[in-house]
């Protein structure tokens, strides 16, 4: 049973399967999108965000440091407010009146994993459930059937020896795997990764990125913020270039090194 799988096992919710096999022309679609003005950058941080992206696809965000890449992945679920403009997941438009709903669909994998290093790995993981779970479900902890698919989800991206270990004890590596899994807790259509591999060497962040190569593989839209061309160019099969809060360049993950000193010269 690959991780797909295994978070596929949650009867909570609907199976990934059915939902990937609905035919959604615009998966998500984001229109005019304007946040914040920023008085030190002398604009707003997103300016005039157009574009969609199809179910199924893997989304690499590139651009220079202040360029909106993180801004804009956070603003999908909610994070950052918006000034003007529309986000539409599945025809829902996203809303504070909807984030709980949004958020069960869209995973999210913050810079620097996000987690509690006090707690345990599994502890993290089942943190996943927290949307999904009401206060007095989890008042005396999490039911058995949730500790066992946190248990399998680390087991398959190879953590069950860590799984009660304390995460600050972890490597940078296995720190990222934890929260992949505990994204996954929710058994989301979407999943956002925001720098998954930065601080992480070389072998570390190959095996981030081939987990999250294996989750699209399955049928997990991914959209992820990278700096690493590389990387970009061997797992993305879409490239978005952002600079100054603007869409530059929308299309293939190739030549992405000429593109970008193309597009930013």
């Amino acid at each position: 049973m690959n991780i797909y799988q295994v978070a596929n096992t949650n009867s909570h919710l609907s199976s990934l399967s059915n939902k990937f096999s609905k035919s959604i022309v615009n998966f998500i679609e984001c229109s005019h999108l304007i946040s914040d003005y920023i008085s030190s950058l002398q604009r707003p941080i997103l300016n005039n965000i157009n574009c969609r992206i199809n179910q199924g696809e893997f989304v690499v965000l590139l651009g220079l440091n202040g360029a909106g890449k993180s801004t804009f992945l956070k603003s999908l679920v909610g994070l950052v407010p918006l000034v003007k403009g529309e986000i539409n997941i599945n025809g829902i438009s996203v809303s504070n009146h909807n984030l709980a709903q949004i958020r069960q669909d869209v995973g999210m994998l913050f810079q620097g994993g996000g987690l509690i290093k006090q707690l345990s790995a599994i502890d993290n993981v089942l943190c996943g459930r927290l949307g999904i779970r009401k206060t007095g479900q989890t008042l005396w902890g999490f039911p058995q059937r949730d500790r066992t698919l946190a248990l399998e989800l680390l087991k398959q991206l190879g953590l069950e020896k860590q799984a009660y270990q304390k995460t600050s004890k972890l490597s940078g590596g296995q720190q990222q795997k934890v929260a992949i899994a505990r994204a996954l807790m929710q058994s989301p259509q979407i999943l956002l990764a925001d720098e998954p591999t930065t601080g992480l060497d070389i072998l570390s962040s190959q095996q981030v990125m081939n987990t999250l190569a294996e989750l699209h593989q399955k049928g997990l839209t991914i959209i992820t913020v990278l700096h690493d061309l590389v990387l970009a160019q061997e797992y993305g099969t879409r490239a978005i270039i952002l600079d100054k809060g603007e869409v530059i360049y929308d299309g293939k993950c190739e030549n992405l090194q000429d593109k970008l000193q193309d597009k930013l010269s």
